[in-house]
């Protein structure tokens, strides 16, 4: 799979606009930027937000975003970044994109790695 730079940037201004609505407590704005399969799984918008609350911190409320570049990973596009998690520890996160039939992307998930020993 190749993409151009647009998608590139499409890509990392939709992963921004969901770090920002966490941000702004804005369910149901981060929820629209999620795919339709992780919008079936939860179902609401409040749902969806409690889930990251509790189990994704580091992205709920981030005290660093440093953003990679996207990569293609088991041929699916990804954007990468490092977080810093509101007890300070260093993550990488891996976001999973889905292209819909109308063009625009949507995030497909997203895995978080510690990074051993790093600690801000």
């Amino acid at each position: 799979m190749t993409l151009s730079e647009t998608d590139r940037q499409n890509i990392r201004l939709i992963v921004e606009q969901q770090l920002e609505a966490f941000q702004r407590d804005d369910a149901a704005g981060a929820f629209a930027l999620a795919s339709p399969g992780i919008q079936a799984q939860f179902s609401t918008p409040e749902k969806f937000v409690a889930m990251v609350k509790s189990a994704y911190s580091a992205v709920y409320r981030p005290r660093a975003v440093i953003f990679e570049q996207v990569a293609i990973v088991d041929g699916t596009p990804s954007q990468k970044l490092f977080l810093l998690s509101p007890n300070g520890h260093l993550v990488s996160a891996h976001y999973p994109m889905e292209k819909q039939p109308n063009g625009l992307w949507r995030i497909q998930g997203c895995f978080l790695n510690p990074i051993e020993g790093k600690t801000v």
